[in-house]
């Protein structure tokens, strides 16, 4: 009965330790899986957990940020720490904020917009700016339309979703004017995702979606004879004929993932959304790297940054997670078990005793003499 006991106390010590060992990975894993598609909620419990294991990581992050002149991501960087109550050393905010200054200096900020709108390519708002004066005055689109369009005219390999997205836009810029801006997210996403791709900056998943949607909205023939006689100097007759070579009603697809990265633009800025592009790997991604840019804001590049695509969706941790909470729960059917096991044990102990104790009570009345029978021995031996 002893070493049963022992055996009971010891599984129930070892079982209760690991509990507590598995008890915080099994609370955090039963919380990211709860939150699942919500790219929000999915952040702000992989920053606590990343933070609760290392308070540096920002800092560190922000170093390497400025050792690699990426200022923008710096400042994101800045924007997450001061959300979570992260101190960071006064120098450090300082050389942050020196090269934000620096980065949007007048002549900085005119440099990149001239590049952006002549070459059409950005990596920051001020380029971005500049490629997108480009494309509502058409220049931008119609300079890509023609260059991709000779391309696919004289049989040479022409990048489909550059062509596609271009005649798209030019579409969309007509309806941008129309509607007095209402269209305008669509616009700027079609810019971005553009630019995204000239500058390698869409995953492979994302471009291969993408490209597929803008074939279905470009009618190829009709694109040729646009192209063959096409010219800047003449960009109304152009516009006239791509026009007529867009499938307007097969551009939803692509149209709502513009608008997506519009938005992602709009609050994460430029560098933000090609980000968000490249890791996210379909449609749905994007769609979720919007939502976590409207409730995040400059802070979604840093998060990005630090959680790649495991910042819009449960990812390959998914087994993890399941595997911490079903250790935790074989702990506690451990600890259950044993404190059972423990109970009945000390239980039975108890009991064992009061019956031994009981018996010998029993055989001590037996082993007295009566009273009748000590009387009757005294009248004897008087």
């Amino acid at each position: 009965m002893r070493l049963q006991l022992g055996v009971a106390k010891l599984c129930l010590a070892i079982s209760a330790v690991a509990l507590v060992a598995a008890w915080p990975h099994a609370r955090h894993g039963a919380a990211m899986l709860a939150a699942g598609d919500d790219p929000v909620r999915l952040s702000e419990l992989q920053i606590a957990e990343a933070l609760r294991q290392d308070r540096g990581m920002i800092a560190r992050q922000i170093e390497a940020a400025l050792a690699a002149g990426d200022a923008d991501l710096a400042r994101s960087l800045v924007e997450l720490a001061d959300a979570h109550h992260v101190a960071l050393a006064e120098p450090l905010t300082r050389r942050v904020a020196d090269a934000v200054a620096a980065e949007r200096a007048p002549a900085q900020v005119a440099s990149r917009f001239a590049t952006g709108l002549v070459t059409g390519q950005a990596d920051d708002l001020a380029g971005l700016s500049g490629t997108m004066a480009g494309d509502l005055f058409v220049f931008g689109d119609i300079r890509d339309v023609i260059r991709e369009g000779k391309h696919l005219a004289s049989g040479e390999a022409a990048d489909h979703l550059v062509l596609g997205l271009a005649a798209a836009g030019i579409a969309v810029t007509a309806a941008t004017y129309v509607s007095i801006g209402a269209a305008a997210p669509a616009r700027a996403g079609l810019t971005l995702v553009k630019d995204a791709r000239k500058v390698g900056r869409i995953s492979e998943g994302l471009a291969t979606w993408a490209g597929r949607s803008a074939r279905d909205i470009v009618d190829t023939p009709a694109l040729r004879r646009a192209v063959a006689d096409a010219s800047l100097l003449r960009p109304a007759k152009t516009l006239d004929a791509v026009k007529a070579a867009v499938r307007t009603d097969k551009a939803g697809g692509l149209l709502r993932l513009a608008k997506n990265v519009g938005r992602i633009g709009d609050k994460a800025g430029t560098r933000g959304a090609f980000d968000a592009l490249k890791v996210a790997e379909s449609p749905k991604d994007v769609a979720r790297a919007a939502k976590l840019a409207e409730a995040k804001g400059g802070q979604t590049r840093a998060i990005i940054k630090l959680f790649g695509r495991g910042a819009l969706l449960l990812t390959a941790g998914t087994w993890n997670f399941a595997s911490w909470i079903f250790s935790a729960l074989l702990m506690l059917i451990g600890v259950v078990t044993s404190l059972k096991a423990g109970t009945e044990r000390l239980t039975q102990r108890w009991l064992d005793r009061r019956k031994r104790k009981a018996a010998k009570r029993v055989l001590a009345a037996d082993t007295q003499p009566q009273p009748s029978v000590r009387a009757a021995s005294a009248a004897v031996e008087a």
